[in-house]
Parts: structure tokens; sequence; C-alpha cells
């Protein structure tokens, strides 16, 4: 059965830890798994969690952990002393660890590290968080199957016996030479079929796909995505195998970057959440706020400059929120279309290519719908010239905003900014105010005023 987080089960849960019954907790949270019980956690307040935490096994709170949220995450860990949170931590795999760890303060860390007392996790954990937390070492983990060319097939399996007792998963087996460096790989159907005394050489597949230590985690994502790998290989410049990173860690940064682009694209200017103070709430949502009153101030200063057109055009007025909707919206359509394609490496062509593609896109939509603007404003008023100058006006705006909503994240692409800020406020706004100046100057140009 599907887990469901009630209101009855927090209930029951609040009753059992202040009745201090140990035994009907840990039978009632012995059914359901880690990633469930951290969700209750999340809704416990923090004195209610910590308890739970304490009250169960490291094998299990290690893994729920992992799964709490962040803010929850980091209050649990403030009331465990630092040889309970190393308790926990040798129990998780190495990447995870890492993880928790560098949440904590450089003081804190030092002491969860000193008292973690296996030696080869502790090495392991303090070489991963050397590394950045956006690239390949930062995200890889330790463990893995690894053995040696040399090796028979019959040596092979006993030898990895012991190795797969610390891989959570196996999904392949990483073939090193004698100086430690990655040239091949095996699954575990190759060592099953092959005969026992065959050399690991001879069986081994030379086509190995793997990413650099220092390589972005999104071209690590973009790699596994494009040739649908459950797990891929870390290696240095020496081409020496370090780690692996599985499909679970890939899922994570995808998720965190999805969520990023899409509070940029909402004008946000930090990661945020709903339960988040009033005041970083603020942080996050005043900078775009303030640009779109600029832009505002932008529009107001443009349409006081063509007054005379107002005077002896007040439908011209009347059309003004018409034509930078649509400036707005042509040029979110093409910036979204543009980030998306950047976002999944399939953007072919050169960027004169792509501006061309997009202006004769944009010139189509614009004068289907300039028809249709046209004969509305013929009927409804009469006037042949006013209905002219108010189409044409929405071709060309359409046009520019298209041409603007490509150019824009390409550019900041190749500036190396994040292009997903330009689906947002940043080209709405920019795109109001050009809209509005390219209407009043083309129907002011037309209508002769």
């Amino acid at each position: 059965m599907q887990f469901q987080l009630t209101d009855e089960l927090i209930e029951k849960v609040e009753h059992l830890v202040a009745a201090q019954n140990d035994k009907e907790l840990k039978n009632l949270l012995n059914e359901f798994h880690y990633a469930d019980i951290a969700e209750i956690l999340d809704e416990l307040d923090l004195d209610n969690a910590v308890y739970l935490i304490k009250l169960l096994d490291s094998e299990t709170t290690s893994d729920i952990l992992t799964e709490l949220d962040e803010d929850t995450r980091e209050k649990v860990l403030g009331n465990l002393s630092a040889k309970e949170i190393a308790e926990e931590i040798e129990e998780l795999d190495t990447d995870d660890a890492a993880d928790i760890i560098a949440e904590l303060s450089a003081e804190r860390q030092k002491a969860v590290i000193s008292e973690i007392e296996d030696e080869e996790h502790k090495a392991e954990i303090t070489e991963l968080l050397a590394y950045p937390e956006d690239t390949a070492g930062g995200l890889m983990a330790k463990e893995l199957v690894k053995v040696y060319e040399t090796w028979t097939v019959a040596g092979c399996l006993r030898r990895i016996r012991g190795q797969a007792k610390e891989v959570t998963r196996v999904h392949s087996i990483y073939v090193v030479n004698k100086e430690e460096k990655l040239i091949g790989r095996l699954s575990l159907k190759d060592l099953i079929v092959a005969k026992s005394e065959q050399k690991i050489a001879e069986i081994a597949k030379e086509n190995v796909d793997w990413v650099n230590v220092h390589d972005d985690v999104e071209d690590v994502a973009r790699i596994m995505a494009k040739y649908d790998l459950e797990a891929i290989p870390v290696v240095d410049n020496d081409q020496t195998l370090l780690g692996r990173i599985t499909i679970d860690d890939i899922v994570d940064v995808l998720k965190e970057e999805a969520e990023k682009d899409y509070q940029l694209a909402a004008g946000l200017t930090q990661g945020v959440e709903a339960d988040d103070s009033i005041l970083d709430l603020t942080r996050a949502r005043l900078p775009w706020l303030f640009l779109g009153l600029l832009g505002g101030v932008g529009a107001f200063i443009i349409m006081e400059g063509f007054q005379e057109a107002f005077n002896q055009y007040k439908m011209l007025f009347f059309f003004t929120p018409l034509i930078a909707a649509m400036a707005g919206n042509v040029g979110v359509q093409s910036s979204a279309i543009i980030v998306q394609g950047l976002a999944n490496d399939d953007l072919k062509g050169s960027i004169n290519s792509r501006l061309i593609k997009e202006m004769l896109l944009a010139a189509l939509n614009g004068v289907i719908l300039a028809i249709f603007l046209f004969l509305f404003v013929w009927i409804y008023n009469n006037e042949i010239d006013k209905a002219l100058a108010i189409s044409i006006s929405l071709v060309a705006v359409i046009i520019i905003a298209g041409l603007i909503g490509t150019f824009v994240p390409l550019f900041l692409d190749k500036r190396g900014i994040d292009p997903a800020i330009a689906t947002g406020p940043f080209i709405t706004t920019s795109n109001d105010i050009l809209g509005i100046l390219l209407y009043f100057w083309i129907a002011k140009l037309i209508l002769g005023i």
C-alpha cells in the first residue's frame, strides 16, 4: 500500500513520543520506508524529531537524514553531538556522507570527521569535501567494484564478493591496469558467461563512458541522459579511476536545476521555499519586482513622449496593453524554447540561422494575428489608416520580440550566465518597453502625426 501522511498518523507518533513508548514507536515506524519516516519527521517539532533520530538505529536514521528537508536536517544535526553525527555518517556511502558534513560549519566538520572510526571512510570523505559541489568530484561516491586486467575470471569473482559488500548497487564492474587507470568495464553477465581461466583483459569492453573529476555536474547529467547510463565512472586528468556517479544523484541534480530555473523564470533571485521567512522571500522577490517597476516607469516616459499622438488618436492608447502583452508573451515563448534547447544540448546550427528561423516564424505568426486585428479595428472603427497602423505595429513588435527572446539566452549562455534568467521578468519587461516604443513610432509614422 502506498504511504500516506495523515494528521492521524502524526498525532499518533506525537502521542507515543510524549508517552516515551519506545517499543510501540519502533513497531510503528518499522512498517515504513526511511523516506516515509523522513516525511513524518519533517512534520514534527524539533524535539520530537530529534527524539526519534536518537531512538532508531543508525543504519535507519542515516538514510532518514539524507531524505529530510534541508532546514529540518540542519536543525536536527544542530541537536546532535559530533560523535552522534559521526555514527550516522559511518553508515552512509561516501557521497551522501560528504554532502551532510558539507552542510555543517567548518568547526563542526572537523569535530565530526575526527569522531569517524573507520580511517578509510574518513579519508575518502575528506577527499570528496575538497571538490566543489557543482563538479563531478563533488557528486561522486568512492564505493565501486574495481578489478585488474591481469586477474582471471575465477579470481575476479572471489575478490569482488568482498568489494560488493560495500556497494549498494553494482551497475558495472570497472577494469583498471596496474597504474589504476580506467581501461574498460564489465557487466555481471560478462563474468558469469566467461570461462574461469580467462583473463579479465580478454572479456573487458573498452568503449567505457567516463567523466573527468572537474566536469560540471550539468555536463555529467547530459552525458548520462544521452547514453541512458545508470552509473558512470569518474577519472582524473591521468585517467586514474577515482569513483562513480549513479543515476539517483543525477536525478537530484536535475531536480535542483529545474527548481532553480523555474524560480529564475518566475523572477526569484535565489532558491526559496514557501516556508521561508518573510525577509528571505522579500530578498528573493524584490530585485525583479524593482525591475518591473523601472519598466513601468520607462513605459510611462515613452507614452508621455507620444502625448500628441494620444490627443489625435485616442484609440492608440487602448491598444497599448495588447501590444505590450504580445511583445512579452512572444519573447517568453522564444526564450523558453531556446533555454530548453540549451538545457537538453540539442540546439543545432549557428546563431544566425537560429535568428533567421525565429524571424520567419515570428513574421508568420505576426501576420496571421495582424490580419485578425486589422479586421477587428476596421470593423469596429471603420478607419483603415488606424487599422493599418495598429496591425503593422503588431507584426513589427512580434518579430523584434521573437529575435530578442532568441538572442538574449544565447548571448547569456555564451557569457557563462544561466540563460533561464531570460525566460522571466527580464525578457518580459525589456520587450514591453521596446514593444511600446516601436508601436508608437510606427503608428506615428503611418498616421503622419
